[in-house]
């Protein structure tokens, strides 16, 4: 795919609570540890083995910035952001350009999966239209309220079930293919 400007296959993989909210209304993530299972990483490892690059909001970065260690080693991972921190944890890279420009740029540079992360980026991946494949994985808590994954602006978009799993630990993930 190098030397083209076809975009990659995107796919987003995250956690939600049943009511729908990625994190809680101070963006917090705790109650994601509901469902921790010594062994268990629901797939994302596999999810991880498959991905070229990540292209994440501001949000998300800042929430895993906060957490110390960076998640992503050995992965290319740029940053949507008009807002660049001072300095990277790694070697991120951040950018401001709409995520269509950056999607072509990173197929030209050889990138063939990119996993996007971030309510705000996987809503603009499905209101762009390269959005590929959406893993959600359903946490067995209501928040009430919260950060939404779908909430403002969602676009509507043709999901078709590829598969749903239910987890001894109440964890229930479902995969779609879009459009």
């Amino acid at each position: 795919m190098a030397g083209t400007t076809e975009r990659p296959r995107c796919s987003a993989y995250i956690a939600a609570s049943v009511d729908g909210f990625i994190a809680g209304p101070n963006g917090e993530i705790d109650w994601l540890h509901a469902v921790d299972r010594e062994g268990e990483d629901y797939g994302y490892a596999a999810h991880m083995a498959t991905v070229d690059a990540l292209v994440i909001g501001r949000g998300t970065y800042d929430v895993v910035a906060a957490m110390g260690g960076w998640f992503y080693t050995g992965k290319r991972v740029a940053v949507l952001t008009s807002r660049p921190p001072a300095a990277p944890i790694a070697d991120e890279t951040f950018h401001a350009e709409p995520l269509t420009s950056l999607l072509a740029r990173l197929a030209s540079e050889g990138v063939g999966h990119v996993y996007v992360d971030g309510g705000v980026v996987i809503r603009a991946a499905l209101a762009a239209g390269v959005l590929d494949a959406l893993t959600i994985s359903w946490i067995p808590v209501l928040l009430g309220a919260g950060i939404p994954l779908f909430g403002g602006g969602a676009s509507r978009s043709a999901l078709t079930l590829v598969e749903s799993r239910a987890f001894p630990s109440g964890l229930v993930q479902s995969r779609y293919a879009v459009g």
